[in-house]
């Protein structure tokens, strides 16, 4: 009986590895926990939109509405650095960017704006007032009135654009 036994166990024995090997050699996975292996798969792809992060907390907290950029022209405090564009307007209080790179842009939307002091950058900024649309050249480094402040009419304008270029 021990014979038998002992036979038993080395026949069951000589299966099981012949059956983990066969399994190996196949690919099969050897076994079947929690992690498995991502190095074959593709990786995801990322789309830039480029709408402006955090624009919903900035519209609440200061009621700028920020839309989209390349992120080269960006929301600053004005007391944060020297250099920054600044754009005044009567309905907030001097509102600061910081441009970064060779050249950048942003879309947004600033009532009642009517002078900007330029940074080192060559700026300009597009502005509307019912279904017109105005451009204005900024002055490196000075100010440059715009919107109402440069309209015969004295018209509310809405900026609605920054280009920089370097």
């Amino acid at each position: 009986m021990k014979a038998r036994s002992a036979i038993t166990r080395a026949l069951g024995t000589a299966v099981g590895a012949g059956a983990l090997a066969w399994l190996v050699m196949a690919g099969a996975p050897a076994a079947t926990g929690g992690t498995s292996a991502v190095a074959d798969e593709a990786p995801g792809y990322a789309v830039e939109n480029f709408d402006y992060p955090g624009a919903d907390k900035i519209l609440a907290e200061r009621n700028i509405t920020l839309k989209r950029g390349d992120g080269h022209i960006v929301l600053a405090d004005c007391a944060s650095q020297t250099g920054l564009l600044e754009v005044w307007a009567r309905s907030h209080d001097k509102v600061c960017f910081r441009v970064t790179g060779n050249s950048g842009w942003l879309t947004l939307e600033i009532p009642s704006v009517y002078g900007v002091k330029g940074n080192d950058y060559a700026t300009t900024v597009d502005m509307t007032v019912a279904d017109e649309e105005k451009s204005y050249d900024v002055e490196e480094n000075a100010w440059t009135a715009v919107g109402e402040s440069a309209d015969e009419q004295g018209r509310e304008f809405m900026l609605v654009e920054i280009r920089s270029t370097k």
